[in-house]
Formats: C-alpha cells, sequence, structure tokens
C-alpha cells in the first residue's frame, strides 16, 4: 500500500487505563499495543504526519454504566431514550479518576489533538467522529479536513467497538480508512464481536495493515 505520509493521521483510540491490564473494563493484550502506537506514531511524525488521540471521558452515574440501572448487569443491552441497543458496561474511564487517564507508557510528545468523547451524561460514544445518536459530531472530522488529511490509521482500542465505529464513519465520510492490525485489540463483548468486526470493515473497503509500513 502506498499513501502519502504528510496527509495521513494517525487515531489512537482509548489507550487508558480502565482499558489497559488491571482497570474496570481491561482488553485482554491492551498493554501490547502501546509499543506498536508509540513506534507508529514516531515514524509518521517524522514523514509529516498528525497524530490524534480519543479519550473515554465520562460523568459519575453515566448511562452506559450497568450500575446506573436499577436489576442490571454489565453484558445486557437497554434502549435509552436516545440510543436503541446500549450496551451496559462496568463502571469505567470516568471524568479525572486515573482509570480516565492515558497508559503511562503511551507516547503523547506527538499528540496535536485530544478527542473526549462520551462526556454526555445520557450519550454514549464510540466513534471518534459521532456520539451514539449517529447526528451529533465530536469535530474531529472538521479538524482533520482543515489539515488535508486524506488517510487515517486506526490504532487503540477496543476492535469490536470504538476501532469499529470510528473506521466506518471514517470511511463513510470519505477517507482512506486503514486499522493497523498489529495496534488493536478487541473486548469480545459478545463473543464473535471481534471477528464480525474484522469481517464488517473489511467488507467495506477498509484495509489492514502490520508492521513497519509507514
Amino acid at each position: 500500500m502506498s499513501f502519502d505520509a504528510a496527509k495521513t493521521l494517525l487515531l489512537i483510540i482509548d489507550v487508558q487505563n480502565d482499558f489497559c491490564p488491571g482497570g474496570t473494563l481491561a482488553v485482554e493484550g491492551a498493554d501490547s499495543i502501546i509499543q506498536p502506537i508509540n513506534k507508529l506514531a514516531l515514524s509518521l511524525a517524522e514523514k509529516g504526519g498528525r497524530i490524534a488521540a480519543t479519550q473515554d471521558w465520562h460523568p459519575a452515574g453515566h448511562i452506559s454504566f450497568a450500575s446506573s440501572h436499577k436489576d442490571c448487569a454489565a453484558g445486557e443491552m437497554i434502549d435509552t431514550s436516545l440510543v436503541k441497543g446500549q450496551v451496559l458496561w462496568p463502571c469505567h474511564c470516568v471524568q479525572g479518576t486515573s482509570g480516565a487517564a492515558f497508559h503511562k507508557d503511551l507516547a503523547l510528545e506527538k499528540v496535536s489533538m485530544i478527542i473526549r468523547k462520551g462526556f454526555r451524561k445520557e450519550l454514549d460514544s464510540y466513534s471518534a467522529f459521532f456520539e451514539n445518536d449517529r447526528q451529533t459530531p465530536t469535530g474531529l472530522e472538521g479538524w482533520i479536513r482543515s489539515l488535508g488529511i486524506e488517510t487515517v490509521i486506526m490504532s487503540g482500542l477496543a476492535t469490536d467497538y470504538c476501532v469499529f465505529f470510528s473506521a466506518m464513519d471514517c470511511k463513510k465520510l470519505g477517507f482512506n480508512t486503514i486499522v493497523a492490525s498489529d495496534a488493536v485489540r478487541g473486548v469480545g463483548i459478545p463473543e464473535g464481536s471481534v471477528e464480525a468486526a474484522v469481517t464488517s470493515m473489511k467488507s467495506s473497503g477498509i484495509e489492514f495493515i502490520s508492521g513497519n509500513y509507514v
């Protein structure tokens, strides 16, 4: 694959403590992607590319928390006033807590934009581009268009949720969309969700690459 690195954005999705080993919603192997992400960010930045990161940033009592709903458990699905099929999760990435902080080993020196998402109490956000009502923009699209970005490389957590929705939106918005397969990991809830997400992304024309590709 060939693309102009100077017109490429690396998007680092939700590499936060609560999604890493020891966190309240830990993704297996999450810490193993940090070094590949750091290496990719440095390589891309040296070639004139840009780096952005997203950060789950929930208020206490967020609608996606199972604890916010009586007699509900993590993994269940409910309909809310704004979203049908909201998955309920353990309490995670609460604003200002250590669980919401980026992993200490993630190199942020080259990051020039951080998008905080899911900060509305009644609305969750998986995609880096839109909240889960599929209408409310996060502001990322406008920023990267202003930079003349043509290609977006996805990395981070989790393959079957925030990476998936971000990649699908990115492709629909007309950007050349790539998933760095050695720099993502999935949560696997429900069983088979990672495989289904990868299949959907590939069938939508999203490319998967790994190794020293920048």
